[in-house]
């Protein structure tokens, strides 16, 4: 083998390669950790994140290159994907309900199930009669600021109140609503010790953390290893905590008439259901999610 050729198979004469043979040099060092369709996936999320080269532009320009600043960049991205550090943190954002999130690991990855969730309070307000009224709305357990920013978007006749214990938390989700340009109030408080608030609100809504201890073991290392696990997790014991004690605080900061909304584990609709009427709530129901499982409960009050 000549030297030439071996130069060209050694450790990257970096400015010499194109994009499509970068693309699949890289797509194949992640198959150690990932399927071939998440590997390729993968490497066009870090190719369109970094440098806005998507898959039409590759066709179109076989034989676009990257220097050896880019190149780089790429391979630190890869490296840090071989450590199972997910996507989202990697490129430090996430997309929901058409808006960029900073993401970072003080707050879970916003997931679609939870857009669902929003859009579910979207609806139930355009059902509203007075399209004029001023809402008040409590988001419970903010992490990024999802849910209160693109509620804070959508519903432009609307007052949103976040809280979460993180300040690591509340620091990202400041940063959302500055970036999506949302006015939300952000209060840093402890759920478990039933914060005193000093309005009541229209909606109640939260996504607390619900996944249990024994479910663990079912998991992926990225979501185990970086994801912060006071956000996901509750002990086998009392799977409920979070949610008892929303109820408890939506008995005297929840308007009359109005609705609380969860994000819930799917082997607890009919444990929250009765959770809710047994503490007053009425016309409480089960939505399910886009994979078909028990996703979401709304209770009226």
């Amino acid at each position: 083998m000549t030297r030439k050729v071996i130069l060209y198979f050694c450790a990257m004469e970096k400015s010499s390669y194109s994009v499509r043979f970068l693309r699949k040099h890289f797509a194949s060092l992640l198959d150690a950790a990932y399927s071939p369709d998440e590997a390729n996936t993968l490497i066009m999320i870090l190719f369109e994140h970094h440098f806005n080269i998507n898959r039409i532009t590759m066709a179109l320009n076989p034989e676009l290159s990257l220097n050896d600043t880019e190149h780089d960049i790429i391979e630190k991205s890869v490296n840090e994907l071989l450590t199972n550090r997910p996507v989202q943190y990697v490129i430090g954002k996430e997309v929901f309900c058409d808006m960029d999130f900073f993401v970072n690991e003080n707050v879970l990855i916003p997931r679609p199930e939870t857009e669902e969730l929003v859009f579910h309070i979207k609806q139930e307000f355009e059902g509203k009669t007075d399209a004029n009224a001023d809402y008040e709305v409590l988001d419970i357990g903010t992490g990024s600021g999802c849910i209160a920013v693109s509620l804070a978007k959508l519903l432009s006749n609307s007052h949103i109140t976040a809280i979460d214990i993180s300040t690591g938390a509340l620091e990202v989700a400041r940063r959302n609503a500055i970036a999506n340009h949302a006015t939300v109030d952000f209060i840093q408080a402890d759920i478990l010790s039933r914060p005193q608030l000093d309005r009541t609100f229209d909606v109640i809504v939260s996504n607390p953390p619900y996944v249990c201890d024994c479910e663990k073991k079912d998991m992926r290392a990225n979501v185990l290893d970086f994801e912060p696990s006071t956000a996901l997790f509750v002990s086998d014991d009392d799977p409920l905590l979070f949610y008892r004690e929303i109820v408890n605080l939506a008995q005297h900061s929840l308007k009359p008439d109005g609705t609380v909304w969860f994000e819930i584990n799917e082997r607890f609709g009919e444990d929250m259901v009765l959770l809710c009427r047994n503490n007053g709530f009425s016309n409480t129901s089960v939505f399910r999610d886009f994979r078909d499982k028990d996703r979401f409960i709304r209770a009226r009050r």
